[in-house]
């Protein structure tokens, strides 16, 4: 049997089941698509469940996909066995009432037989315990002998989720030999040993689970095909594990050459190697479908992947920046498959850069943190970190608890693991109830889900504001009608419409339908799966019913507003790359009449001097009246032009490819204005982050700026005419003002700290000696905690050596300052220390270093209560 490689064996799939009428798809995104239910991808069929249920139209019967998915369930034993990882591929051909079981039994024992070349002696087919069909099949169509068909129960071979289809399946089994078994006497297929590896899955959705436990037979029947690429080349390549598969092999060796280790000999190093590789194939992948990492959600999975591979970098030796490196590695290794990836290579390793020295950062503040636990600890005489701690450390500063606990057991203390784990639920019970309730595709049920699949929407609007067609569907927010009347809102569908969906960051049309017996005014325009448009808003007058021929209206200044902010965003994305960089990457935008947002990769703020190249870049392309083409031709043609996609869209064969002369080609389904002069102006008003490594551009067009400068115009004439001077003579006048303020505030601190003084008196008379150390304690009104500093130096200076202890009422609120020398220090003063009891009594708390420290408090009339303490816990410090 020929070693087929990782990417050979992908090929060789989807090229057997296009052979067999299949449609091969290329892979959907990481990053679910109108699914709530999913946080990532985590089987090949999750991304087509809307086919399955009925909800959209498939574009064949017929469909083959080799699908990126990650699983995060059981990442702290990455690394800790040779058979977890995070990130694999899953092959899969399906099935939507087309074929059945003859057929997906017969191909993949095909596949595996005559295309792979796998012993057929060595394969065992399993199949669900009440399934006669399926084992008649294996056994009379395809000739396996009835002692090597296992019958499972259904906790191993049927397959279902809650209600809703479900059904029996048959996997495939490869014996791998005796030397992967556990030697164990009547060691068979279903053993936990890696002898007996599942290679195929065939899942048989026949039925219809109510959730209560009865089934119906389904009209159409599907089939659901999984199986592992890697596992398969596991049992082609005859290796260990996942982890030594020609393409995760080549990346394990490469964290072995950057670490300088190697692989098999230290089992804490092959844990560190193994899970730096399968965590640098998932970070790699999750940027190259546009996750960003954050602390919620996706992001924070991102996030912990990096951070997890960081911190086992350290632990294998290696110094300084090494994620990169590891990256290219995965590039390289997949870009076959995955085209994606050397396309948006310079953006990921700018992202793992940018996160691997943001985490460098925090994890030496987060040891800093700890080193201060473990003193705060030693101090109070225990041994054992708090769980909310250790917590802490973890959320906030990216500490796995292992690495905090090892670093604490290397000095004697332990963890509250219960009180960790107690931090962990809450928040995943946070996590829990942020997500929305959904349905099974993971959105809320809503009424469109009611209307028949079948029906579609042309769109008719790129070159048209006006139309003429028929009601298909009229819903009001609750169920299908037949007809809307006056003051009711609702939504209306027809067979074809100027009316642009929201969709690609565009928001939808506004305008009217009307007949001559009813107005309805559109107040939005979305787009549902299958292709239908619904034109939301509310029945201004008459009636109108299914069926009826209608009048469509877009209002044609918003469409044209609209137009403009959409043209200057293509514009504005072309020149950010120009001025900043090619790893500009478009994040999200939104347009509307009124203004355009744009969101993209670049990892610090844009200086002043960025911002005005890039608006003048605009402009300049803007009166240069480029003319804005489109053009129709399919997916790698379009690619071949160097038009821009976005991260996570799903093109079809044909897309829209929008071209502005020779500055700008975009893939794009939007509506723009015909040439750029039609902008007319553009304008940056802002520019900021809105999170990791990801900044916001909002921007005007057209007379939106001309609006802008005219406000802007009148503020300014405010302003003066507050200032009483002209305009042109306002920074004069600032000035100005500023240096009179100045003065002043100099001024009044001067008498704030000769009022201070005064109001003491003879301060120097309420010094005490406490073991051969002056202690002077004193209140005085009125001052803030500003003036408590410069008064507290004084006296330090006139006391010579010793403690100040002041405190002061203000606003209801108690400030409190601790001052010692360095002969008060060395005798056991403690500023820190002393101010924190002393905040205690006045209800407050604070805190600081030996020589300075302070405090709040919310009681004022305990001010003399603590005043009068200090000598006592000063005498307490002492030795």
């Amino acid at each position: 049997m020929k070693k087929y490689g990782v990417n050979e064996l992908r090929q060789m799939f989807l090229d057997f089941f296009e052979s067999k009428g299949h449609l091969v798809m290329n892979s959907f995104s990481l990053v679910p698509q109108n699914d709530n239910s999913l946080l990532l991808i985590n089987a090949g069929m999750a991304p087509l469940k809307p086919y399955f249920t009925g909800a959209e139209i498939p574009p064949r019967t017929r469909v083959a996909t080799c699908q990126k998915c990650i699983r995060t369930g059981d990442i702290e034993n990455v690394g800790k066995t040779a058979r977890h990882g995070t990130f694999f591929e899953m092959l899969g051909n399906f099935s939507f009432g087309d074929y059945f079981k003859h057929e997906a039994i017969a191909w993949s024992w095909e596949f595996l037989t005559k295309v792979v070349g796998l012993d057929e002696n060595r394969l065992y087919p399993s199949v669900y315990e009440e399934d006669d069909e399926a084992f008649d099949i294996w056994n009379k169509e395809i000739g396996v002998p009835a002692d090597r068909i296992f019958r499972f129960g259904k906790e191993d071979n049927f397959w279902e989720h809650g209600a809703g289809p479900c059904g029996p399946c048959s996997e495939i089994y490869y014996d791998r030999g005796e030397k992967y078994g556990c030697g164990k006497p009547g060691c068979t297929v279903g053993c936990d040993c890696d002898r007996y590896m599942e290679v195929w899955n065939n899942v048989f959705t026949q039925f219809e689970n109510d959730g209560e436990g009865h089934y119906e037979t389904l009209k159409q029947k599907n089939i659901d095909t999984g199986m592992g690429l890697e596992r398969l080349a596991v049992v082609v390549q005859d290796v260990d594990s996942i982890f030594d598969v020609d393409t995760l092999c080549a990346l394990r060796n490469k964290v072995c050459e950057v670490a300088g280790k190697t692989y098999g000999v230290h089992h804490d190093d092959d844990v560190s190697i193994r899970l730096i590789t399968d965590h640098m194939r998932s970070a790699t992948f999750l940027i190259s479908d546009g996750v960003m990492p954050t602390n919620e959600g996706r992001g924070y999975v991102l996030r912990r992947l990096i951070r997890r591979a960081a911190r086992h970098g350290r632990l294998l030796g290696i110094e300084g920046p090494f994620l990169e490196k590891l990256s290219e590695t995965v590039i390289e290794g997949s870009k076959d498959g995955y085209p994606e990836l050397e396309e948006k290579k310079i953006f990921i390793l700018n992202v793992l850069h940018n996160e691997e020295s943001q985490f460098n950062k925090t994890i030496d503040q987060g040891l800093k943190i700890l080193a201060d636990l473990e003193t705060e600890m030693k101090e109070a005489g225990k041994t054992v970190l708090s769980g909310s701690d250790a917590f802490r450390l973890y959320d906030t500063y990216g500490f796995p608890m292992d690495l905090t606990k090892e670093i604490l057991e290397e000095k004697g203390y332990t963890i509250d693991e219960d009180g960790f784990k107690e931090e962990m639920e809450i928040q995943r019970k946070r996590a829990r109830e942020t997500r929305a309730v959904s349905n099974y595709m993971g959105a809320d049920a809503t009424v469109y889900d009611e209307i028949d699949r079948n029906i579609t929407t042309e769109f008719t609007g790129y070159d048209k504001l006006e139309a003429t067609s028929k009601v298909t569907v009229l819903t009001t927010e609750t169920e299908i009608v037949d007809s809307l009347m006056e003051g009711q809102k609702g939504t209306i569908f027809v067979e074809k419409t100027p009316f642009y969906a929201t969709m690609g960051g565009q928001e939808g049309d506004t305008g009217v339908i009307s007949t001559a017996n009813g107005v309805f005014r559109v107040e939005d325009t979305i787009k549902l799966r299958g292709g239908k448009y619904g034109h939301v808003g509310v029945m201004e007058s008459g009636m109108i019913s299914g069926g009826e021929e209608v009048t469509l209206k877009v209002d044609e200044q918003e469409r044209k507003d609209t137009c403009k902010n959409h043209s200057a965003t293509h514009l504005l994305q072309k020149a950010l790359k120009t001025v900043l960089g090619a790893h500009v990457e478009q994040k999200g935008s939104l347009v509307n009449p009124t203004r355009l947002r744009f969101d993209f990769a670049h990892f610090q703020a844009m200086t002043p001097e960025e911002i005005a190249e890039t608006e003048a870049l605009v402009n300049k392309e803007i009166q240069a009246a480029l003319p804005v083409t489109t053009q129709i031709m399919g997916i790698e043609e379009a690619k071949k032009t160097g038009a821009m996609a976005l991260f996570g869209e799903k093109y079809g064969d044909e897309v829209r490819v929008v071209s502005m002369g020779d500055f700008s080609v975009e893939l794009c389904g939007g509506t723009h204005v015909a040439n750029t002069a039609n902008i007319t102006l553009f304008k940056i008003v802002s520019e900021a982050g809105v999170a990791a490594g990801v900044r916001r551009i909002e921007a005007l067009t057209g007379n939106n700026v001309i609006e802008y400068y005219r406000q802007m115009e009148e503020n300014l004439h405010t302003i003066a005419k507050t200032l009483k001077t002209s305009p042109a003579e306002i920074t004069e006048k600032i000035i100005h003002l500023q240096k009179e303020v100045k003065e002043l505030q100099s001024e009044n601190e001067s008498l704030k700290s000769k009022m201070a003084q005064d109001s003491l008196g003879n301060v120097m008379d309420q010094v005490v000696e406490v073991k051969g150390v002056k202690v002077l304690a004193s209140a005085v009104d009125g001052v803030d905690m500003n003036g408590l500093r410069d008064l507290g130096d004084q006296l330090k200076e006139k006391l010579g050596e010793g403690v100040v202890v002041l405190a002061s009422a203000k606003d209801g609120k108690v400030s409190l300052l601790a001052m010692a020398t360095q002969g008060a220090m060395d005798k056991g003063a403690h500023a820190g220390n002393l101010i924190k009891a002393a905040a205690a009594i006045v209800g407050g708390g604070g805190g600081g270093r030996p020589n300075m420290a302070q405090a709040g408090g919310k009681n004022p009339d305990k001010i003399p209560e603590a005043i009068a303490k200090v000598a006592e816990l000063v005498e307490g410090q002492l030795k």
